[in-house]
This record gives C-alpha cells, structure tokens and sequence, in this order.
C-alpha cells in the first residue's frame, strides 16, 4: 500500500513539474512523453544514494605483507625490498596515497625492515648524521672543509 501512494505522489509531483516547464517554454507535442517519462525516472532516483564503491581487495592480506626481508606489495602482490618505487612507475602512486587507499597506518614501511637496519649500519659506518669532535673548531676557524683523511 505505502509504494502505491509513492506512486500517486511520484505521478502527481511530475505533472506538477512537466506543466510548469510546458507552460514556460514551447515544446513539440511528440516530445511530451518523452519529457513526461525523464522527469518521472528523474524524480525516483532523488533521495536514492548512490551504490559506495566496493574498496578494492588486496594481493595479500595487510597483515602479512610485512616479512623481515620483503614487503608485499598490495596491489599486485609483487615482493620487494623497496615500495616506494614501484609504486610510482608502476602505479604512479605516492607512499600516502597507497597508504590511504588501503588504509595503512602513517607509519606503514616502504621499505623491508631487514633493508632498512642494513642502511642505517652502512650510514653509521661512515659517519652520517654525526659530527667529528674537533672538525667543527677546525671548520670555523679556517672557513674550509677538513679533508676525510684529515678526520680519521
């Protein structure tokens, strides 16, 4: 009973809108049905929401696309020692973008863990992101870089 009084008044609210436009605007006789059945069809889509996109399905599962020397990568399920990369030539994709479209944490690796300890070692074995006791004296006083063999 209810969808039949939806009917009656999807009926009488498209009369409504067809005579009005009629009644402003010069229109065919054989384009009246037409007109009639658009803004009928139209008014039955109003208020109904549009179908979500489903979220895509992952290569792997998040949980385990994590492992000590590779990442899996989760949209093609490729195992990698570096994301970030990949994602741009393959996906032209940014670490956050990827991160947001599969809802990762901010903190998400791009890199296999493994990798990363072997980079932070290396970078420490030569010095990065410290500075030698005495180079910055030598530095100042005589505006000039000391040399590597100056150092050790």
């Amino acid at each position: 009973m209810p969808e039949k009084a939806d009917s009656t008044e999807m009926l009488e609210l498209t009369t409504e809108i067809v005579a009005a436009h009629v009644g402003n605007n010069p229109i065919a006789a054989a384009e009246l049905p037409s007109l009639i059945q658009n803004v009928y069809h139209t008014l039955k889509l109003v208020g109904v929401s549009p179908v979500e996109a489903e979220r895509p399905k992952p290569a792997v599962p998040i949980k385990r696309s994590i492992f000590p020397d590779y990442i899996i990568c989760l949209e093609d399920g490729k195992k990698l020692k570096m994301l970030k990369r990949h994602l741009k030539t393959a996906y032209d994709m940014t670490p956050d973008e990827y991160r947001d479209r599969w809802g990762l944490a901010p903190d998400y690796p791009m890199v296999a863990p493994n990798y990363a300890k072997h980079r932070s070692n290396l970078a420490k074995e030569i010095g990065l992101g410290t500075t030698r006791r005495g180079q910055v004296g030598k530095v100042a006083r005589t505006g000039r870089a000391v040399p590597r063999a100056a150092c050790a």
